[in-house]
């Protein structure tokens, strides 16, 4: 620990500790950290809590910046982190959202049982697999010119659909119905979109994911029922995002930001937190790339599931079927009205590593979930477990949930001294079956090098964030 946090943080209750804005001067607010006792322990091992104070620097910051269970360091912003800033007179920043743009998760409902599922898990792994290709640089099934990438860009997941990579209805259980507005391919770099040019319906590599899971358990049943999900059914969990696409993108605008915060005269603590003003000319380009990339992730999620669907059909036909459940973002920044000390204000929410989670009534849901709603999906590790849980919060913590179980081990750390034989014993001891592109892809993301998802999602649901569902039970993953 590089300093005593025990003696900096003011605990407000069992699960959340404040940051005060007397840490350190050019605080203009508090900051909430939402963790127990036990997490708390995780959190100051690295430079989290310093990053997090740091978001108390954002000019145009609204309400108090708050960081999640699953909370890691970060580029600039802490990995679990939330901010608001006012749409007028805030900032954006990339680092508030990450290189990975709209890197976020799918979760897809089978009427299929684990002891049908069984018998046929190596070869449906096997040909999600080839299906779906994962790695670092792989190239997709298709390759879309420049005029059709514009479409991408503008369109999201509807551009897949129309194109019969899935039913409109699809639409209906994705965030913004996959497609964020404002997008401008205009703004977007000649080299990011020759890097994502061959990437549409691909995974990439480090922890994104392919996971075919079971319903272990339900909590709550008559949210299990809404959602579609019941004891022993198979799910599907799509975890990837923006691809190199929108690693270019953020890449080109911290250049560009930087030196906007020279011309704007923006000052903050750390250079990795590049800003510059939401109405510049600047902020105006770096979101109208974003949202692109924002929308070229939704149209990836799309074809992989599209790939995913054939591959089951292929082995059970019409039973076979995928339904989405629900798709949603955690690197991402949106704008969004809400209520900060009693009075309604619009203001530019940056979510990195961390997810919408609206609650029952919320007018952006579909009517499918509205009375209930919005499921929120936590995966942890693939030797553990994944969690779908539903919004409950909206106001402290700007209608936000953690986005995962989070990092403690590098992945430097991960990988040393472990025997790829070894760990996938390990794993198949657990029950779960494991195909990867290289023997990194399964190393560097060994369930030890996650927090433990059972504890993260306790503290979400004690703390009132959002409530648990049901928890999912990996048995066959496809990696990088």
């Amino acid at each position: 620990m590089s300093k005593d946090w025990h003696r900096i943080l003011v605990k407000l209750d069992a699960y959340r500790y404040m940051i005060p804005r007397t840490y350190k001067p050019g605080m203009q607010t508090d900051v909430i950290i939402y963790v127990d006792e036990a997490l708390l322990e995780t959190v100051t091992k690295d430079l989290s809590l310093e990053q997090a104070a740091n978001l108390a620097f954002l000019p145009g910051i609204v309400g108090r910046p708050i960081v999640l269970p699953d909370v890691h360091q970060g580029y600039g912003f802490p990995i679990g982190g939330v901010a608001a800033t006012d749409a007028e007179e805030g900032v954006v920043s990339p680092a508030g959202i990450g290189f990975d743009i709209n890197c976020g998760v799918r979760l897809l409902r089978s009427d299929l049982t684990l002891e049908q599922i069984r018998p046929k898990l190596e070869s449906i792994v096997n040909d999600l697999f080839h299906a779906v290709p994962a790695g670092t640089g792989r190239e997709g099934q298709i390759s879309v010119n420049r005029a059709e990438m514009d479409n991408v860009l503008r369109l999201g997941a509807q551009w897949a659909v129309e194109r019969g990579y899935g039913r409109p209805e699809d639409l209906d259980h994705i965030e913004s119905r996959g497609c964020i507005p404002g997008a401008n391919p205009k703004a977007v770099s000649e080299y990011a979109r020759q890097r994502g040019a061959d990437q549409l319906g691909t995974l990439g590599s480090g922890n994104h994911f392919l996971e075919i899971q079971y319903v272990e358990e339900v909590f709550d049943r008559a949210a299990a029922q809404a959602f579609g999900l019941r004891p022993g059914q198979v799910t599907v969990l799509i975890h990837t995002g923006s691809r190199g696409f929108g690693h270019q993108v953020c890449t080109d605008y911290l250049k560009v930001l930087r030196s906007a915060m020279q011309k704007y005269n923006i000052h903050l603590p750390d250079k990795e937190m590049a800003a510059t003003y939401i109405t510049s000319p600047e902020g105006q380009d770096y979101l109208g790339a974003m949202n692109a990339a924002a929308n070229f992730a939704f149209a990836n999620r799309q074809m992989i599931t599209h790939w995913v669907r054939e591959v089951f059909r292929k082995h059970f036909g019409a039973d076979g079927d995928l339904q989405i459940v629900y798709d949603v973002a955690h690197n991402i920044a949106k704008f969004e009205t809400h209520t900060i000390e009693g009075e309604r204000r619009r203001v530019l929410v940056h979510r990195k590593g961390a997810t919408r989670a609206l609650p029952a009534g919320h007018p952006e849901l579909h009517e499918t979930y509205r009375a209930i709603g919005q499921p929120v999906i936590i995966p942890g590790d693939m030797g553990r477990a994944s969690y779908v849980l539903i919004g409950t919060a909206a106001e402290e913590t700007f209608a936000s949930s953690c986005h995962g179980a989070g990092r403690v081990m590098s992945r430097t750390a991960a990988k040393k001294g472990r025997d790829i034989n070894q760990v996938r014993k390990q794993l198949a001891e657990r029950g779960v079956l494991v195909k990867a592109a290289s023997k990194d892809g399964v190393l560097e993301e060994i369930p030890e090098a996650y927090k433990d998802v059972n504890d993260v999602a306790r503290v979400v649901e004690a703390a009132g964030i959002a409530r648990r569902v049901a928890r999912l039970r990996p048995i066959g993953v496809v990696k990088g």
